[in-house]
């Protein structure tokens, strides 16, 4: 994935990775455990239960990284739970996803809140986004896990 624009992005780079912090990923499995500590002997503080979820990633550890929700709700996940697919999840309203980036263009989907959109390509104000067969265009501003500068095409 090809980052075209993405100065809150620049802020660290991980330790671990040499990849930037804060940054998303998305969760590869429907069920993964979030941890109170960076290891397997901390407790579980939470199980998210949704294939594809997009997470922040805020710092890492050798094979933890340390994440924050969309709730704001930050903990540990093992690497292997994540993976680099850029997802969004759908705010507070329905989102409606555009023949073309533009709010006159048909509407091809409505997507209810909580759902996760594969992501595809972001500018600064649309990102093409797929979900269940269903391709468009939708306003980043409904979105959780794509930062309002940010701007990027897949690979």
């Amino acid at each position: 994935m090809a980052v075209l624009a993405s100065p809150a992005f620049a802020q660290s780079i991980g330790p671990e990775t040499g990849r930037p912090l804060p940054r998303y990923e998305s969760l590869r499995f429907a069920e993964v455990n979030l941890r109170k500590g960076a290891g397997e002997d901390y407790p579980i503080a939470w199980v998210y239960n949704l294939y594809g979820l997009p997470v922040q990633i805020v710092q890492e550890f050798m094979d933890w990284r340390r994440v924050r929700d969309h709730d704001g709700t930050t903990g540990w996940i093992h690497k292997s739970q994540l993976g680099t697919a850029r997802t969004a999840l759908v705010r507070d309203e329905i989102a409606e996803l555009h023949e073309d980036a533009d709010t006159e263009a048909k509407v091809i989907a409505r997507v209810e809140p909580g759902v996760a959109l594969r992501l595809e390509a972001c500018d600064l104000d649309w990102c093409r986004a797929e979900v269940k067969g269903y391709g468009g265009w939708v306003p980043k501003t409904g979105l959780w896990g794509v930062d309002a500068d940010e701007a990027f095409e897949d690979d």
